[in-house]
């Protein structure tokens, strides 16, 4: 006889979240409901479909966000530099470089991007855009 008193129940977390969901009539009228899906669907891997139907749906990756975010703070810290190189830079760099770690940690490593300084701010616009 096995003793299976030391195994742990299984809970499917995801699973009831969407049938509370279901349930509270969250799932009702969803855009496309009982239209088939497209042979597009059907076609190449589980990634792949990921991929097309978290577009379609209009997902945006966090890191791609971040990519936005640190573009627009990198033009802003170039802007402002130029126009007062006197002033102190040195804290917006460290939140600037502090983004981009974040940005180097969640991207594809093709897209990792070095960190800047004010000597290579200019460098930087070219490379964020």
């Amino acid at each position: 006889m096995k003793d299976n008193h030391f195994i742990p129940p299984y809970n499917d977390l995801m699973g009831d979240i969407l049938k509370k969901h279901t349930a509270e009539g969250g799932m009702d009228n969803l855009k496309g409901q009982g239209k088939p899906l497209s042979q597009d669907y059907f076609s190449g891997d589980t990634f792949q479909h990921f991929q097309r139907i978290a577009k379609d749906a209009g997902y945006k990756p966090q890191w791609l966000k971040l990519q936005h975010d640190i573009r627009d703070e990198v033009m802003a810290i170039a802007e402002g530099y130029a126009a007062n190189p006197a002033a102190d830079w040195d804290s917006q760099i460290e939140k600037l470089n502090s983004n981009i770690f974040a940005y180097n940690q969640s991207c594809p490593p093709p897209m990792q991007k070095g960190s800047v300084s004010l000597a290579t701010i200019q460098a930087a616009i070219d490379r964020w855009k």
